[in-house]
């Protein structure tokens, strides 16, 4: 028999950048649970990224008692003014007695599609930027404030060109309709942006592991 896991008993908050891999296991039927997104590109802005975290974080307990926090723990949230404040330092603001609350263990959301061994083999020797889907298609809110001076000063150090870690097809279905803005976006980057299929286990082995030890136990002990 294939071994089921199921997240029914589960919150999962996010930030909105992994919506379309998420929204993607929902759809399949991997992920059984609520979603509540912060919105994307807040790796930008701490300060706003707390508010919306504490706050999606108690929307969250108001309907598990299991929560998983879909962020990573390097890059996703840097405060400058306190280099000892992290990501779960915010999240413990918000822990009580008789709630779980998981972070998924990455470093950030490229992490979660593809982990680093993965990645320099796709960059093959070269100096890659990665990407996500939800960093072309909420491309205005990941870049908010961005200018043309602001892309000179980081794009063209990528001689190897931009790659999408894509595991759900995004980037061919997103190029039938907005092929002009993909463009745009090489042009506005100085790099061109290609696309490379990963698949979805990372992201699911990424998820299981941040279950409670008692809910992994059940799920090594099906058969």
């Amino acid at each position: 028999m294939t071994r089921k896991i199921s997240f029914r008993d589960y919150a999962i908050v996010a930030c909105g950048t992994m919506i379309p891999e998420l929204n993607y296991l929902k759809e399949t039927g991997f992920l059984d649970a609520q979603i509540i997104y912060t919105a994307p590109g807040l790796h930008q802005v701490p300060a706003e990224l707390e508010v919306q975290l504490q706050r999606q974080l108690k929307a969250a307990k108001q309907t598990a008692k299991k929560i998983i926090v879909v962020y990573g723990g390097k890059y996703c949230y840097i405060n400058t003014r306190d280099s000892y404040r992290t990501i779960d330092t915010v999240i413990d603001e918000v822990r009580e007695d008789g709630y779980y609350i998981a972070r998924t263990d990455v470093e950030n959301c490229l992490d979660m599609l593809a982990d680093g061994r993965e990645r320099d083999n796709l960059a093959d020797g070269q100096k890659v930027w990665f990407c996500t889907p939800g960093w072309l298609k909420y491309r205005d809110m990941v870049f908010k404030g961005w200018d043309k001076a602001n892309a000179n000063e980081n794009f063209p150090q990528y001689t190897g060109g931009g790659i999408m870690l894509d595991p759900i097809g995004f980037f061919d279905e997103y190029a039938l309709d907005h092929v002009e803005e993909i463009l745009a976006f090489s042009d506005w980057a100085s790099i061109p942006l290609e696309a490379r299929a990963v698949g979805l286990e990372r992201l699911k082995e990424v998820l299981i592991s941040a279950l409670s030890e008692e809910d992994r136990t059940s799920r090594a002990h099906q058969q």
